[in-house]
């Protein structure tokens, strides 16, 4: 009887939690509703969201964010191109190749990469990478007198550091499904006779697919919303999100100006931070269909 009540009530208290989680979510997303929506009336939905003059203290005031959303989907995906093959590949090594001592060493160490705090990545990025980048944009664009030079302050900057942001994230997650995936699996592969790296490749990857990409799912997250090391290296230009151009993305956007914004240029950057919301909605939504498509098949 004692037992069943304990079972019941721990039952009760993860039931509450469920619900807690499923409202802090139901709650966000209505508070971010009623606080963005407004500014698309005010400014004008194609203004908005397809306008690419933002001039918010001008005497005619311009709100266009359409540099912004595209600074943002750039530096992510440039992210995610340089860190999920290094993540991935230093998972199948942590998980795979690497055994006692060394693999508890570079298993302290990824997890120490996720202790660092945003701040620390920013300043190792403007003080060391944006000099190199500096020297590239230079030696680029030598004799062209039509480019702007940002210093290194720019959106290449922005994705290599949030790239390394997002390792701690990719390699943590795909390491543990890599380590799920039963033995049974790989004894079968070897026994047919694949070789090592073609068990790992066309038997193991793909059991672990579903893990992988909630790594990945997290750390476009992490990449997405990323604001201080952003803003410290990507030089807080509205711009068009090439390479070598200074870019400014939605979080930063915010960081920059919701301190001193007032009225309708504040109300804008609640819009602003809807968008963002509807961009990691987005991307969960695709790759959790992904994901879903992955088990089935």
């Amino acid at each position: 009887m004692k037992k069943q009540v304990i079972e019941k009530s721990a039952q009760a208290l993860f039931l509450l939690c469920a619900g807690i989680a499923a409202l802090a979510v139901c709650s966000i997303t209505v508070y971010m509703i009623l606080k963005g929506m407004p500014a698309l009336t005010e400014a004008g939905i194609r203004n908005l969201l397809f306008g690419t003059v933002w001039k918010p203290t001008a005497e005619v005031p311009s709100y266009g964010i359409f540099y912004i959303m595209l600074a943002s989907v750039a530096a992510t995906g440039l992210a995610v191109l340089i860190g999920v093959p290094i993540g991935l590949l230093t998972a199948v090594f942590l998980s795979e190749f690497a055994g006692g001592k060394l693999g508890v060493c570079l298993g302290s160490a990824v997890e120490l990469l996720a202790a660092i705090p945003s701040v620390i990545y920013g300043l190792i990025g403007m003080m060391v990478l944006n000099p190199l980048m500096y020297r590239l944009e230079k030696l680029i664009y030598a004799g062209k007198t039509d480019h702007q030079f940002t210093g290194g302050a720019n959106l290449l900057s922005a994705a290599i550091v949030l790239a390394v942001m997002i390792l701690p994230t990719v390699i943590s997650v795909s390491t543990s499904s890599l380590k799920a995936v039963t033995d049974h699996l790989r004894s079968a592969s070897l026994a047919l006779g694949a070789t090592k790296l073609q068990t790992i490749f066309q038997v193991v990857l793909p059991a672990a697919r579903s893990g992988i990409l909630t790594g990945i799912v997290l750390g476009i997250g992490r990449a997405l919303g990323e604001a201080m090391a952003v803003n410290m290296v990507a030089g807080g230009s509205v711009n068009l999100p090439l390479p070598f151009h200074s870019v400014r993305t939605l979080t930063t956007q915010i960081v920059s100006e919701m301190g001193y914004a007032s009225g309708l240029h504040r109300r804008v950057l609640f819009t602003v931070g809807l968008v963002l919301y509807l961009f990691i909605l987005a991307v969960n939504l695709i790759l959790f269909r992904m994901r879903k498509g992955g088990e089935k098949r």
